[in-house]
């Protein structure tokens, strides 16, 4: 090959030494946190390290080449009012629980990895239409690409809320070794998802000049950081001329999600399979966790209580459509939610039509969020689950009716007063 296709092949190819360069930083990080004590005189310096470390995991996630071949995902389209991932080891049963739930078929087997690629199945609850996603099931070292662990991820990215599927035989409450828990939550956690927790309240605007800025409005002040890790972390990110507030008490970690900005916060449901090998007080203990389901499969136990949890976490809100003169329709309610633009009467015209907001006169509300049955309310009122409402427009009125004393609008009014054309005088 001549030296200007080698050039070329290079370009269209990139050289996996970038990747496995940025891995090797990223282990030698992790080395040297580990071996780090974890103290006040150390602080400044892990916080170095993780700001470092966060950026080059996104580095790693996100490559900056515009060269090489793409890779093949997950294209499933967005079906029904919420999307529900499933995402576990493999062989926990998560086929089998969107076979049970939706009736869906997804290859079941005794072998790890029988699902290779997306399936999706919509289960119809309690008027809403939930799509249900069986992903592969991914492996420690995920977030690196293995076994196709960064399509899988991809696409619990997308969803509204993700279901871990555990083994509860593989658990702490059967005293086992195994911590897959923790290795699926730190698998996550590296792409970015933040799961049960609710993003930082940092405000941050960068500025041309006059340095940093650092406020806070805790009573007490900030515990958990110093400021001169605040200013380290702000110069790992060659961030030197800002103004810094922060509303509550926050750590490193969360300063660094505030400052990376791609973070992803889902809502998370931990359901621990095949408790019916299990006794009593093991399940007893697993079911008292925090946002933790136990079920079995194979008996069919605990799927009721399993949707109960789904649709409590996903914070879904129905509302019913009324026609003037006609009965409401109780068959297909608007969804809403306040993780995808909130529940008011804005967004309820905006999930029918993106115009029917802007010819809104009113809208009349039967439910527990108004004082009264029929309460006329503007587009800023906040709807709750199975309120009636009844869209109202306003009439079409010509814009020059409308123009005022001093509009800008151009009228066929005479240029000069002198040119007006008096009225007649009123006769007395």
């Amino acid at each position: 090959r001549t030296p200007a296709t080698a050039r070329s092949c290079r370009s269209i190819h990139p050289p996996s030494a970038t990747m496995s360069a940025i891995m090797e930083k990223i282990a030698s990080i992790e080395l040297e946190l580990s071996r780090t004590q974890k103290n006040k005189a150390t602080s400044t310096h892990i916080g170095s390290l993780n700001a470092r470390l966060a950026k080059l995991r996104r580095e790693l996630i996100e490559p900056t080449g515009k060269g090489g071949p793409k890779g093949e995902g997950f294209d499933v389209t967005k079906t029904g009012d919420c999307r529900v991932g499933l995402v576990g080891f493999p062989s926990v049963g998560k086929s089998t629980l969107l076979n049970k739930l939706t009736g869906t078929f997804s290859e079941v087997a005794a072998y790890e990895f029988t699902t290779l690629t997306c399936v999706p199945g919509v289960i119809r609850y309690r008027g809403a239409k939930i799509q249900l996603l069986d992903l592969p099931g991914i492996i420690e070292g995920a977030s690196e690409g293995k076994g196709r662990g960064r399509q899988v991820i991809a696409v619990a990215k997308s969803s509204d809320l993700i279901l871990m599927i555990l083994d509860a035989t593989k658990s702490e409450a059967a005293n086992s070794q195994y911590a897959h828990k923790e290795i699926l939550t730190r698998e996550l956690e590296a792409v970015g998802l933040r799961l049960n927790q609710a993003p930082p309240r940092i405000y941050i605007k960068p500025k041309h000049q006059g340095g940093t800025q650092i406020n806070n409005t805790v009573a007490g002040g900030l515990t958990k950081m110093t400021e001169s890790t605040i200013l380290k972390v702000l110069a790992e990110y060659k961030i030197h001329h800002c103004e810094l507030l922060f509303r509550e008490d926050c750590t490193v970690d969360q300063l660094i999600d505030a400052l990376e900005g791609n973070r992803k916060y889902i809502r998370c449901l931990y359901v621990y399979n095949k408790v019916d090998v299990l006794t009593i007080e093991e399940v007893d203990s697993l079911s008292k966790r925090p946002d933790s389901v136990c079920i079995s499969c194979f008996l069919e136990l605990g799927y009721e209580p399993l949707l109960r949890r789904m649709w409590d976490s996903m914070g879904l809100v129905r509302v019913y459509t009324k026609k003037t003169g006609n009965k409401p329709d109780f068959v297909e309610p608007v969804v809403l939610a306040d993780h995808r633009g909130g529940c008011s009467v804005k967004q309820f015209c905006n999930q029918i039509s993106t115009a029917l907001a802007k010819q809104l006169k009113y809208a009349q509300v039967w439910g527990t969020s108004t004082k009264h049955m029929g309460q006329r309310v503007g587009v800023k009122h906040t709807l709750q689950d199975e309120d009636v409402v009844q869209i109202v427009k306003g009439d079409k009125s010509n814009p020059e009716d409308l123009a005022g004393r001093f509009s800008t609008t151009k009228r066929n009014d005479p240029a000069r007063i002198a040119d007006r054309v008096k009225k007649a005088k009123l006769k007395s």
